[in-house]
């Protein structure tokens, strides 16, 4: 009888274990999950500028224009930023643009958080606005979440969001329903929460076949702006966005107005 109570214990204890383990494992390697830094590569067309924050040397890519218009972008979670300058230099040939190394990716230092990269967003801004007074922000992805919070913050001319989520917590719950993700991620980047502060006009780029952000994560922070513009590229899947035609002529004709 013993013997059948140590088995039946053993057969509830072990399942309970693992699953505690697991949960354990996922909280500490969970930012290796959502930053994927990509290696220094070239931008043609653009310059490198070193940007000094606190705690890292981020490097930037930048295009510089007469005038006071200015275009800050931040990318994806594995996306190297200088590849897309030049499509954004052809169609923006009066802006100015400065494209966002993140901590670790592309030749900036340091270590990629939420904190750190909101912090970062806000200073870059701030010194870009000592030059240009309207600045406009494009946030791809991940980058959306840096995007919104900077725009919650500072006082942006145009906020153009790419494949964008109201909370990478509830993203990553969706993709792991089995865990208690919402309750382990540090790194939320609760977009939907800073959308109704945001005054600026405002697109959202939606892919139509987008295998990483649910299109409800997508929706619900739709919902919290006020009256933005929405377009779906049919089609386009998460990764391949940038090459639909319509989205440069979309982020042109929004940006140029």
């Amino acid at each position: 009888m013993a013997r059948r109570a140590r088995l039946a214990l053993l057969i509830v204890l072990v399942p309970a274990v693992l699953y505690v383990a697991l949960c354990v494992l996922l909280f500490v390697v969970q930012r290796s999950m959502i930053y994927f830094p990509v290696h220094e590569a070239p931008a043609p067309g653009a310059t490198p500028v070193r940007f000094k924050t606190q705690g890292a040397d981020l490097k930037l890519w930048t295009v510089e224009r007469p005038g006071d218009s200015a275009l800050l972008y931040f990318g994806g979670n594995a996306e190297d930023v200088g590849a897309s300058v030049g499509r954004f230099a052809e169609r923006l040939p009066e802006t100015s643009l400065f494209f966002v190394n993140y901590r670790g990716y592309g030749g900036s230092t340091g270590t990629p958080t939420e904190r750190t990269l909101i912090a970062d967003a806000i200073a870059i801004f701030d010194r870009i606005h000592e030059r240009h007074s309207r600045i406009s922000v494009v946030g791809r992805s991940l980058g959306s979440g840096v995007a919104v919070q900077l725009a919650s913050k500072r006082q942006v001319a145009r906020l153009v969001l790419v494949t964008p989520f109201d909370s990478l917590a509830r993203v990553a719950q969706e993709h792991y329903p089995l865990f208690p993700v919402a309750m382990l991620i540090r790194d939320r980047f609760d977009s939907v929460d800073r959308a109704p502060v945001i005054s600026a006009d405002t697109l959202i780029i939606v892919a139509d076949e987008d295998e990483v952000i649910p299109r409800a994560r997508t929706e619900a922070l739709a919902a919290a702006f006020h009256a933005p513009r929405v377009v779906l590229l049919k089609g386009a899947t998460h990764n391949s966005v940038d090459l639909d035609r319509q989205y440069f002529d979309e982020l042109a004709s929004f940006l140029g107005r």
